[in-house]
């Protein structure tokens, strides 16, 4: 969870935003991406509920769309 880095704020995560939007593509990084204590920049994934979809597809389809979309670029360490 991200919760500490973000001072105990709650984030969306990728698959919940593109459930409400309609699609991951219907996305951009800055609806995903929250900027924590000391810059560190915060993302969750989430997998679908048990018997709805496979966790790792959604793991798959949040990390393809960070790198679709340059989320990877200027970091110096990611961590999952």
């Amino acid at each position: 969870s991200t919760r500490l880095i973000l001072h105990a704020k709650a984030q969306d995560t990728i698959l919940s935003l593109a459930a409400e939007a309609g699609s991951v593509e219907d996305l951009e990084l800055e609806d995903v991406m929250k900027v924590g204590y000391r810059d560190v920049r915060c993302v969750e994934s989430d997998v679908p509920e048990p018997g709805v979809g496979c966790a790792g597809r959604g793991v798959i389809t949040s990390i393809n769309f960070l790198e679709e979309n340059g989320a990877y670029e200027g970091v110096d360490y990611v961590s999952y």
